[in-house]
């Protein structure tokens, strides 16, 4: 009974999209061809020029924008080489330290081979 019901519906909902669009073909078969187009070209205008009229984005330079990044990273990149090089002076001066005091041992080494 069931699967009887459910076909009875299918074909009257696929008899009334039958008959809708037989009565809309005569008026897509007027329409010019390129009309979609235009209007989702005018939507997509619309909400350019929407954003265009935002306060912010009114004076949006893309120049001055490259400019701040680009100083933006200059100043990341000096810090980190900055940042390097005191990371070098250290383990250089750590190393002459050691240097120095092994040099320091050297000559009571000698003593004590010359003692035995």
């Amino acid at each position: 009974m069931a699967i009887l019901i459910a076909t009875f519906v299918f074909i009257l909902s696929l008899s009334g999209a039958l008959f809708i669009a037989y009565q809309k073909i005569p008026l897509l078969v007027n329409l010019p061809i390129g009309a979609g187009k235009e209007s989702n070209q005018s939507w997509f205008l619309k909400i350019k020029n929407k954003i265009k009229n935002i306060g912010f984005v009114k004076n949006f330079s893309y120049d001055i924008f490259l400019q701040k990044i680009l100083s933006r990273v200059k100043v990341l990149t000096l810090r980190a080489d900055n940042k390097t090089s005191n990371w070098l002076q250290d383990l250089r001066q750590k190393y002459k330290k050691k240097k120095v005091l092994a040099e320091d041992h050297y000559w009571d080494k000698i003593k004590e081979k010359e003692d035995k």
